[in-house]
């Protein structure tokens, strides 16, 4: 047993030698500690957690980083059978099983474990990332085919369903957003796509008519509330547009500086009206405190994860780190725009945290093992003397 494991041990020192150490990314990891400190300023501010529990998080969200950082994505993708059935009953066991808790809200997003509360669905994003990365890989020579397109749709759809009937519509609408980007990213083809396309597109419209119908049975009432509200604001003002308009008033309130540089801890507040600031709304909270520019410099820091992570897809050594790498690009792009969408009411009313920003373990964790995959997309070392998968692609002509 002994020489068993010094031996697992040695294996791995020889893998993490055959990394490209110098292409180690230590700029993403100051930038997820950095939008980390501010989540805590802003937290600790607004009463919604302590310093010693945000030190907490800190720390957990580089040790994740680092950690995850140095495995094998390959590795990963080995056990992507087992992670994918686990994901899938941890969704199903938030509605239907007496683990499931709605935490005093409409919908049962979470895992109850007596001593945390667990949202399994932000960790089953990076979980459907890595098992569509891994399917693809597998056919990639045999993409040009509708059994191929339809076995992928089920994988993906399965976890999203029991996401969806959580009810967690906007988690369900980022991994669909995050499938078709992989899907049309895949090397699929035309010949599969417009077809699909064909079919779908008039569905979506009909679909989009028929919620607005008053005796449509696709969503609960209140989400269709959102939406109707969202597309009538005026008449919606003292309901369920009143949260999205005092987040509004806040966030115009923080003007250019902010009022943390201009008004220091005193001095009232916006905020204060609206709710879920801790979580759904942190963007209103950071608006009003640092104002235009200082949400200009996170939006900074937030497009460069975004940016790299398509940098790293671009870069991938092989077809399977550049479809993790582009799908967890398009993961941050989507909850990022969503959410800050939302507290501008740009778009309906939506539960969706903000990467880093955002008070939530489940979230944490899901951000921080991104991450750290993509740095280990980008440490990997050369696989047969060739450059960037992309490159190698550009003298393919299947794809």
């Amino acid at each position: 047993m002994i020489l068993t494991k010094i031996k697992a041990f040695f294996n791995r020192w020889k893998q993490a030698k055959r990394y490209n150490w110098k292409k180690y990314d230590y700029s993403i990891l100051i930038i997820v500690t950095l939008l980390s400190i501010i989540s805590s300023y802003v937290l600790s501010i607004i009463g919604a957690s302590s310093f010693k529990r945000q030190f907490i998080a800190i720390s957990l969200t580089v040790v994740i980083m680092v950690v995850v950082s140095l495995i094998d994505y390959h590795t990963m993708c080995s056990y992507v059978p087992i992670l994918y059935v686990i994901g899938t009953i941890s969704v199903f066991c938030t509605k239907f099983t007496p683990l499931g808790s709605n935490s005093g809200t409409d919908s049962y997003r979470w895992l109850d474990f007596k001593i945390l509360m667990f949202q399994p669905s932000e960790v089953v994003k990076i979980i459907i990332i890595l098992t569509l990365a891994t399917f693809f890989a597998h056919y990639k020579d045999d993409l040009q085919s509708f059994k191929i397109f339809f076995m992928a749709c089920g994988l993906a759809l399965l976890p999203t369903l029991f996401i969806l009937v959580q009810s967690d519509l906007s988690s369900s609408v980022v991994i669909v957003m995050v499938f078709v980007i992989m899907l049309m990213s895949s090397g699929i083809g035309r010949k599969i796509i417009a077809p699909i396309a064909a079919v779908l597109i008039p569905i979506a419209g009909f679909l989009i008519w028929y919620v607005q119908q008053p005796n449509q049975k696709l969503l609960h009432g209140y989400q269709l509330s959102r939406i109707t509200g969202w597309l009538n604001p005026e008449s919606a003002a003292l309901s369920v547009m009143y949260q999205q308009n005092n987040s509004v008033l806040s966030i115009a309130s923080g003007k250019l500086y902010g009022k943390m540089l201009i008004e220091g801890s005193s001095g009232a507040r916006n905020y204060t009206a609206v709710d879920v600031i801790e979580s759904d709304f942190i963007w209103t909270p950071i608006s009003e405190e640092f104002g235009f520019i200082g949400c200009l410099a996170i939006l900074s820091l937030l497009s460069v994860i975004i940016i790299k992570s398509f940098i790293a897809a671009k870069r991938a050594k092989d077809y399977q780190g550049m479809m993790i790498a582009l799908g967890i690009g398009s993961m941050f792009c989507f909850q990022v725009f969503f959410n800050i969408g939302v507290a501008t009411s740009l778009l309906p009313n939506t539960g969706l945290p903000l990467p880093f920003l955002s008070n939530g373990i489940s979230s944490l964790i899901s951000s921080s093992m991104a991450v750290g995959i993509l740095i280990n997309i980008g440490i990997q070392p050369n696989r047969g003397g060739v450059g960037s998968f992309v490159e190698t692609l550009d003298q393919e002509t299947n794809y």
